[in-house]
């Protein structure tokens, strides 16, 4: 059976910077649009042989603004990754899009190049709050954008919304997702905000800028979790929620230790047992690409104690959690230790099990940081101990060798 893998296609090209962003992106750099394109395809092109014996099943064009970027040049990559690779007829095929670069021919165009999901970027349903943080778009333009989404009869569409944003209140905050529920989309981010080191919004509040404290932005998420629900959309994980079979496919990817491949500056990856990102440089990248070797930054191998740690790390961020037998048999770790941490979450709530699996509850996913931490404190004993176990059994070919059948801890 084929391994299945997503690729990532990163645009860094946006109409303007939002003050809260920390991702790679430009602003007034539209000349250089082309030479990137260039540079894309041309690494798309000599990448391809490693995707060999993959079938593709998520593509998804991230930024940055890819709606921003030209649906001409989207379709282009789009054409030559069909081209390339082996692209399953089901995959899920997303872009990114600001409301003020929706148009609905060119919706229609990438519809028909084979986006079948758009994740569009409304944040807000409040003028003010959009103002504050510099988004460009306008609570009408939303509508609008979703109309013509619509027209283009794309039928699976994501909303973006944040919440903690200046001078949002409670009522605020509902009167936003009442009016994104409205709209009807299959899928629904809600992300809260964080003042990230260096960016305008930082320094904004380091000045006195209003923004909701953590006990006012926790009474935010959890309204928002039950809001949601009530309306029909399942959590899955910490931030997003979904109509049935309609969650993001390739998110999933990132929370459940599948593969994926990106492509351009600041453009990350898991691929063959590795995780690696590409320099955000633009200008660095497209020199990179016409030189025949892109660096790869940071390169870590993935041996089976840190997938262990990953597993753990990144699986309790869904609702899909984490089981006892699953973690023994991919790993021959002693789950005890594990087990005895989460029976103390569950007597605070913090964590339910469904069937067999453990998860967060909406209270749990607030202090996720913080109890995952206290989850991989339990788990590093364990980890410790098995490489002594190991070693005193003889490695390979022992009951405590990950290659063995029936492995077990003491």
């Amino acid at each position: 059976m084929a391994k299945l893998i997503g690729i990532y296609i990163h645009i860094p090209f946006c109409k303007s910077k939002c003050d809260y962003c920390d991702f790679y992106s430009l602003a007034g750099r539209e000349e250089e649009m082309d030479r990137y394109q260039r540079a894309l395809l041309t690494h798309l092109r000599s990448f391809a042989p490693q995707l060999k014996g993959r079938v593709v099943d998520t593509i998804y064009f991230g930024g940055g603004t890819p709606s921003y970027y030209g649906e001409k040049r989207l379709r282009e990559i789009l054409a030559l990754l069909q081209r390339l690779c082996t692209v399953s007829r089901q995959a899920e095929i997303t872009v990114e899009c600001n409301p003020d670069s929706v148009d609905g021919r060119a919706m229609a165009r990438l519809r028909r190049a084979g986006v079948n999901r758009i994740s569009l970027g409304a944040q807000s349903a409040d003028q003010d709050q959009l103002r504050c943080v510099h988004r460009v778009h306008s609570p009408k333009q939303v509508t609008q954008a979703v109309a013509d989404i619509r027209r283009a009869k794309v039928e699976n569409l994501s909303l973006d919304l944040i919440y903690g944003l200046p001078g949002q209140t409670l009522a605020s905050w509902e009167d936003t997702l009442h009016k994104a529920v409205a709209l009807g989309p299959e899928h629904i981010s809600c992300y809260g905000l964080k003042l990230e080191e260096g960016t305008p919004l930082a320094r904004q509040a380091a000045l006195g800028l209003d923004l909701p404290d953590e006990d006012q932005q926790a009474d935010l998420y959890l309204r928002g979790v039950e809001l949601l629900r009530q309306s029909g959309y399942r959590q899955y994980e910490i931030s997003n929620f979904a109509k049935p079979g309609k969650e993001s496919r390739h998110n999933l990817k990132y929370w459940t230790g599948g593969e994926y491949v990106g492509f351009g500056p600041g453009a990350h990856s898991y691929f063959n047992g590795q995780r690696y990102a590409y320099a955000r440089d633009l200008e660095g990248y497209i020199r990179s690409v016409a030189a025949g070797a892109v660096p790869r930054e940071d390169p870590q191998p993935i041996p089976p104690p840190e997938q262990a740690r990953e597993y753990l790390l990144l699986q309790m961020r869904t609702l899909r959690g984490i089981e006892e037998w699953e973690y023994r048999r991919k790993f021959g770790l002693n789950f005890e230790p594990i087990a005895r941490r989460l029976e103390f979450f569950e007597g605070h709530r913090w964590v339910e099990q469904s069937g067999h699996r453990w998860h967060f509850t909406p209270q749990g996913f607030l202090l996720s940081n913080t109890l995952i931490l206290d989850l991989l404190e339990a788990q590093s004993g364990t980890i410790q101990e098995q490489k002594y176990w190991k070693a005193f059994l003889g490695g390979a070919g022992s009951p405590l060798d990950p290659s063995h059948p029936g492995k077990e801890t003491p």
